[in-house]
């Protein structure tokens, strides 16, 4: 029953019964001091009467009549509250002793329990002050205890402490449980919050408020909606990216398909055509025949050429069949080629090892994007390429097996105004689906892009590479 209870039914609680406990401490105090306190006090309260009746009868040998004034005496300390006061006569004047008057009792004493007095349970006290006037004695004066007074004063401090102490309890408890209320009155906020940024509304904000470890709570909630709405909209904007990337891509194919392929076939149907009609004369022309099959050898040698491009930039060959390093070297081998003014030093350490096709396809293409951009933007005449294996630390996990790579060159650097184009934007993205990290850093000595590759796709995602 307590786990169900809300923190501020339990705090509630927890306060209620801390004073509930005090009171019935304090009142515990109170029983257990009731019986030694009355017996305390009726032994006071005789010893200061028999000290009092003392004072008063030693002045009974200078009385004319000590008889009349020991009963004058008597009378007169009737009066007194905790005790009575009789006379006891002397057994042989023949006369009997007056019976003991108790002192009146007042109302609030007629209505303390029995129980309580039984509790209590005080013992009356009886002392006896012998008189005696000129030798002859006129017998004693007998003071008896009576504490019901006393009984009913205590009964009375109780009763008023458990009246008092409820009534100061429950005030500081509707005073605490409204502290405790406003205190955690932002917790709800709280909550409804989480609900509106689970559902997909990032733009959620809490008031601060509260104490100032909700407060901290509620800053941070803020900052969490705004982390999670600035990555929701950097998504948005990747996936814009996405496409426009896809369709920049397909119109690049196509308009390569378009300039290359349908020359080279153009010039076949045109070179078959002439074969057809050499073909159909009597005596065909051997040197005409000769010539029209080699330049369709050369078309088709040009296609395969360019078909391999294409295929090249779809998807790198033989990356699966000869591993990540042959598939580099050859990749350096065409830039070389293609790019002979600048020297390409590449250094991929040999404990790389196989690390899975989307890790090494991914590092492939990192190195590719970033080739691409020296040879177009740089003018650099030196590349340095590092490909090393690393470790991975992603958030809650083990350090991971990892691919760093490393592209320097010694180009002029980007401009001031330069804007990541699609394909550096991709391979970041590729790299961060992936649980890595990518930087970009440009100086006038050049350009250096890094890349940590994690070898394993995060849990409970998945990555399709183009």
């Amino acid at each position: 029953m307590w786990q169900k209870l809300s923190l501020r039914a339990r705090l509630n609680t927890l306060l209620a019964l801390v004073m509930v406990l005090g009171l019935v401490i304090n009142v515990s105090r109170l029983f257990l001091e009731a019986g030694p306190r009355v017996t305390a006090e009726d032994q006071s309260v005789v010893r200061l009467a028999r000290g009092f009746v003392e004072t008063l009868v030693s002045d009974l040998n200078e009385a004319s009549d000590p008889e009349a004034r020991l009963d004058q005496i008597v009378e007169g300390l009737k009066q007194l509250r905790h005790v009575s006061i009789t006379r006891e006569r002397d057994p042989a004047a023949g006369r009997a002793a007056s019976t003991p008057t108790p002192p009146s009792v007042s109302d609030e004493a007629r209505q303390v329990p029995e129980w309580f007095v039984t509790l209590v349970h005080p013992e009356q006290t009886t002392v006896g002050v012998p008189i005696a006037v000129n030798g002859r004695s006129l017998g004693s004066l007998v003071i008896t205890s009576h504490p019901t007074d006393e009984v009913a004063e205590i009964w009375d401090g109780i009763i008023t402490q458990i009246e008092v102490g409820s009534a100061i309890a429950a005030a500081l408890l509707l005073i605490t449980m409204t502290v405790v209320n406003r205190a955690l009155e932002p917790i709800k906020s709280i909550g409804d919050a989480m609900h509106s940024i689970a559902a997909g509304r990032y733009d959620t904000r809490v008031k601060s408020g509260g104490s100032p470890e909700l407060a901290a709570i509620c800053r941070t909630l803020n900052y969490l909606a705004s982390v999670l709405e600035a990555t929701a909209e950097d998504n948005r904007r990747l996936a814009v990216r996405v496409v426009s990337l896809q369709d920049v891509e397909r119109k690049e194919i196509a308009r390569d398909l378009h300039d290359e392929f349908g020359p080279y076939l153009f010039a076949l149907r045109a070179h078959t055509a002439s074969l057809a009609r050499l073909a159909d004369t009597p005596e065909p022309d051997l040197e005409a025949l000769r010539k029209h099959v080699g330049s369709i050898a050369d078309q088709v040698n040009a296609l395969q050429q360019f078909n391999r491009r294409v295929l090249e930039r779809l998807r790198p060959v033989g990356l699966a069949e000869l591993g990540l390093a042959d598939a580099l070297g050859a990749l350096m081998r065409l830039w070389r080629e293609t790019h002979p003014g600048v020297v390409i030093e590449t250094s991929i350490s040999p404990a790389l090892g196989a690390h899975g096709e989307t890790a090494e396809l991914t590092v492939y293409r990192v190195i590719q994007e970033a080739l691409t951009n020296v040879f177009r933007h740089a003018h650099a005449t030196r590349v340095d390429i590092a490909v090393e294996p690393a470790t991975s630390r992603r958030s809650g996990a083990a350090g991971t097996e990892a691919i760093m790579v490393s592209v320097r060159d010694n180009g002029a650097g980007l401009p001031a105004d330069h804007k990541q184009g699609f394909g550096m934007l991709g391979m970041r993205e590729r790299v961060l689906a992936l649980g890595g990290t990518m930087t970009v850093a440009s100086t006038s000595h050049g350009v250096s892009v890094e890349a940590l590759v994690p070898c394993g796709l995060p849990q409970s995602q998945t990555f399709q590479p183009s």
